[in-house]
């Protein structure tokens, strides 16, 4: 049976040059590269290396660079490590009603543990933000921003370089996730003009457990892990030299590549969500049509429950989601879709495909073959459907 992956938001597979460039630190150069013998400086020179290929990724410098464990991590460093130098004065963050539950969450248990503020700033009904909303959350306690710079449901790209400025004015600090844009698109931290930002290696072809934080040069942000010397003092723990050196190979590749991937994967999202759109009845597209990662498509499958719809998928080797991996356990429909205002028949009905590294126009034929009699055939059951 063929198999098709079309889940790239959740995670993207090991590009070959990545995993050449990662074997050597899982065999003979295994030093700790806080050693000062052999070992440790003949590896250390690759940790040095590999963060000047993520600082020119998205054109900061190499000291503003901290490797971590991924999005969750970076987005909790992030959010913790501003709020914690107010514990005991209280404040308050604003974020979005749309943010990946790494944000969110954190910022409930904030809410709920220490007694901060926090305002979820809504979405219009196509899933866009309007920075005046972010302006109008503010408020004189403020202590900080957080806005993803696209959302990992709908693709959608928000503003916020618009949002940096606000957040300058104010003198409040501002905090992007920009796990889904990184690697895709570009990014220029000196460009947007944001004090935090958290990217996540497994989004763009780096292995898993891998990631980065970029933190202003000057802005004070308090350590998530303590103990000893590593990142500076920001992220105690021996580093993880095979995954820092595969995440420095796929920058070097994003940034060699990211062009023509776009065309490509671009021109194989539009191809995959025009059929399903024209050949699937009671269909409608969730989210901005134009303002949006190329590799994004949300479709709603009216009258069809979207758990039946992807198992049958995956019966037919096509891997697909009900929207973000971290909330794949839960019955709710999507909280993305549901700030958005779809009703109960659309949101239950929502399937995200992310397409990526490897995909292909047989992909695409090979799942149109399948998702049309799949869809009519559950359609038909539901005594609901319009006929």
């Amino acid at each position: 049976m063929k198999r098709v992956y079309f889940d790239h938001n959740a995670t993207t597979p090991v590009h070959p040059e990545v995993r050449k460039a990662m074997l050597p630190f899982l065999d003979e150069k295994f030093g700790n590269p806080s050693s000062p013998h052999w070992a440790g400086r003949e590896v250390k020179k690759y940790v040095d290396e590999a963060r000047e290929k993520v600082a020119a990724l998205v054109n900061a410098e190499p000291s503003e660079i901290i490797f971590t464990g991924g999005g969750s991590e970076g987005d909790n460093m992030a959010i913790k490590g501003v709020l914690f130098k107010h514990l005991g004065r209280g404040g308050h963050v604003v974020t979005t009603a749309v943010e990946h539950p790494a944000v969110i969450e954190t910022c409930r248990f904030m809410e709920r543990i220490f007694g901060f503020g926090a305002t979820y700033a809504p979405v219009d009904s196509h899933g866009m933000l309007d920075p005046d909303d972010i302006k109008k959350s503010i408020r004189r306690d403020t202590r900080l921003i957080s806005v993803m710079a696209a959302n990992n449901e709908t693709g959608n790209i928000f503003p916020v370089k618009e949002i940096a400025a606000i957040a300058r004015e104010r003198e409040i600090p501002f905090h992007v996730d920009a796990v889904q844009v990184t690697g895709k698109i570009p990014v220029d931290v000196k460009g947007l003009g944001v004090d935090i930002l958290t990217a996540s290696g497994h989004k763009f072809n780096a292995p898993k457990g891998i990631g980065f934080q970029y933190v202003r040069k000057g802005f004070e942000l308090l350590p998530f892990i303590t103990g000893g010397h590593q990142e500076r003092g920001m992220r105690a723990g021996t580093e993880d030299v095979a995954g820092i050196v595969g995440l420095g190979k796929a920058c070097e590749l994003a940034m060699n590549g990211m062009e023509r991937k776009k065309a490509h994967i671009g021109r194989l999202r539009d191809r995959l969500e025009e059929a399903i759109l024209a050949r699937v009845p009671q269909t409608v597209l969730n989210g901005h049509k134009e303002n949006r990662i190329y590799n994004t498509s949300n479709i709603s499958f009216k009258y069809i429950e979207a758990e039946a719809l992807l198992t049958m998928l995956d019966m037919q080797g096509i891997a697909v989601s009900t929207g973000s991996a971290c909330s794949s356990e839960t019955s709710e429909p999507s909280h993305v879709l549901q700030a958005m205002g779809l009703e109960p028949i659309c949101s239950r009905g929502a399937l995200r495909f992310s397409l990526g590294f490897g995909n292909s126009e047989d992909d695409i034929d090979y799942c149109m073959g399948a998702i049309v009699p799949i869809a009519e055939r559950i359609q038909a059951m539901s005594p609901f459907f319009p006929r």
